[in-house]
Formats: C-alpha cells, structure tokens, sequence
C-alpha cells in the first residue's frame, strides 16, 4: 500500500528527546516499510526515517525557540497531505482534530489514531459534531468517554524488537522515567522508594506549563540522599537506565491511554509496578509482567515480590504484545477493511474534477 502518515510538528520523528506520538510514528512508519509499504512522511524536516519525508518546517516546534504560532505549521502540513492525497492508498492521521473540517471531503480512505486523554467535556462535543470520522483507539480504557465515536479498531503501541535489550536489573536502584506533572506522580515514586528503603533514579522532563508545580512541590524532595534526578534522557540511553533498574515506578493518578514507558521496560525485561489507571491493566499482566497496586503499602509490598518475577518471561511477552511489526501488522489489517468499504460501499461522494486532487467539497 502507498500510506501517508501525518505526525504532529512538536517533535522530530523520532524525538530528540521526550515525545510519545512522535516516537510511536517513527516506529509504525519503519515498520511500515520494512513489510514492503511506500510510506510518505508528514513530520519537521530534522526526522529521520526509512519513509518518504515531507518536511514541513526545519526543526521540531518544541525545540524551535523562534516558533511563535505553532499551529501555522500545521495548517501549512494539512494543505500540503491534501494537494498530495491522491497519491496515497491510505493517510493515516495522528495529530488529533485538526483536520477533522477538511479530511471529511477525502476521496481517500484514511483515519486518525488518537494518543491522548479523551476525558474532556470539549472532546464529547468533538465527536459528536464529527460523528463520522473514523477513528483508532491505542486502548480500550481510552475510548470510555467517547462511545459515540465512529471506532474502526483498536491497536496497542509497539517498539521495535531490536531497539532494547533485556538488562540485569543489578543497578540498585527503582526507576520513573518520563514527565513530572502533577497526573504522573513523580512525588508517589519518590515516596514509596524512600518508604521501601530504595534508591530512585528519575529520568524525565520538565514542560513549561509544568515548571511551577516542580518548583513548588517537586523540586525540594530531590534533595533526599536516596533520590537522584537525571533529567531528560534520550532513546540511546534508555536501555541502560530502564534495564538496570530493579522495576519501573509507574503510580499514574490519570487515566493513563496507554504508557509507552510499560511497554519500554517491558522490553528491558524489567517488571513494572503500575497503580490500576487508564489502560494500565490492559498492557500489564499481574504478577507475571509487574504488579498492579492500588495503594502505596501494595507498591512497597510488591518491591519485596520483585524475585518472583522473571525478566526473560517479561522480555518475551513483550515481543508477543508489543513489538513494531505485530503494531503494524493490525494497523495495515484496519487499512485494508476500511479501503475495501470505501470500494464496496462506495462511502465518499464522488466528482471526477475534484476525485483527481483526492479531496471534494460540497455545500
């Protein structure tokens, strides 16, 4: 199949740093083209990938200080996929609503993975108005506040198999790896360690819309001796820092769509000890995987469980689940049925003048 794939500006494909879609993009379009697709990618100009790249603007906007209007770039993105969409069999989006206004003329079957939270009373209203607009859950957890949505599958995050390898876990340490905001609970990571008697290595980022709540409730518990904050940490240093690690911290106080850093753990054969939110008991398997808490005795009393885990079973139920092939493999499995719809139900209004620019518009 000839796929276009639509990423958001934030971040380069892969990130440079923190960045869950993009990072997820980056592995579905290698993966894509290793199984014999054309993949043309959609993303900033610094991406690296094995796909076609349509560059968009020359750096990832997170890390572009002189972007003011971030969504300038990515109105500039949307004509670009759609004066080029008749060249594709498929366009896969993966930057939310924003082409929800003009995708909906498409001639061309397409859909859109949602990677966020969907809990919100604006995003109801979304889907509502945009009821037709096919859509891909990363969970079954996250479609929960929007039942209403035309859902046309559901397809968990994978990694690519080579990407991590299995660790020891013999650093002596317990890890939380990924943002501090106040749904991530960095604070009940540092908590429980510290209960536990464990050292803590925090690896994660800081955002701006964050940095007020690290300086006033983060910050000052950095300061415990069994604490060690390493700040942001790339994909080349995630093997080491996750395979070392005893277990992952993951105490979410969110519903969580799905928690990329399980599944990065899991393929360093490290258990995770996750609080039961969001998607957590979909991609976890108790007492085999990690273990899910409900309270921070659980979590302390699962530290003490960790040995009965094996990091071989862990590492190889990641391959099973979660791995970048078995990823695309159900994405392009939602491509072809709903390609042969649009064939068979003939679902888009047709107008030959506009059918050769992939795209109509009518009153």
């Amino acid at each position: 199949m000839k796929i276009a794939q639509v990423s958001p500006l934030y971040e380069s494909v892969p990130p440079k740093l923190y960045g869950g879609t993009e990072r997820v993009v980056s592995y579905l379009s290698d993966a894509l083209v290793d199984a014999g697709h054309k993949v043309t990618l959609f993303a900033s100009g610094d991406s690296v990938t094995k796909a076609d790249l349509v560059p968009i603007c020359d750096k990832a906007l997170r890390l572009d200080p002189d972007c003011v209007d971030h969504l300038a770039y990515h109105f500039i993105q949307l004509q670009e996929v759609m004066d080029r969409a008749k060249e594709f069999d498929f366009i896969h989006f993966h930057i939310d609503y924003l082409h929800y206004p003009f995708s909906q003329f498409l001639n061309i079957p397409y859909a859109t993975t949602l990677h966020g939270r969907l809990n919100m009373r604006e995003t109801s209203l979304i889907y509502k108005r945009f009821s037709k607009q096919p859509v891909i859950s990363i969970s079954n957890f996250q479609r929960k506040p929007v039942p209403h949505a035309n859902w046309v599958g559901n397809v968990y995050h994978g990694l690519p198999k080579n990407l991590l390898k299995k660790g020891d876990g013999n650093g002596g340490y317990v890890a939380f790896l990924g943002r501090i905001s106040p749904e991530k609970r960095v604070d009940r990571a540092i908590s429980i360690a510290i209960s536990a008697g464990r050292k803590i290595k925090i690896a994660a980022k800081v955002d701006k819309a964050d940095q007020a709540y690290f300086d006033h409730e983060i910050k000052n518990l950095l300061d415990h001796p069994l604490v060690e904050f390493i700040g942001e940490i790339n994909e080349y240093e995630k093997n080491e820092f996750l395979g070392n690690a005893e277990c992952l911290l993951f105490p979410i106080d969110w519903p969580e769509p799905f928690g990329l850093v399980m599944i990065e753990a899991m393929a360093c054969g490290t258990p995770v000890i996750a609080y039961e939110n969001g998607s957590v008991p979909e991609v976890l398997e108790n007492g085999k995987t990690g273990f899910i808490v409900g309270s921070k005795k659980e979590a302390i009393a699962s530290l003490a469980k960790l040995k009965q885990l094996d990091r071989n079973v862990i590492r190889r139920e990641f391959e099973r689940r979660f791995s970048s092939d078995k990823m695309a493999q159900n994405y392009v499995s939602i491509f072809e049925t709903l390609s042969e719809q649009v064939t068979s139900e003939k679902k888009y209004l047709r107008n030959p003048k506009k059918e050769e620019e992939g795209y109509q518009i009518t009153a």
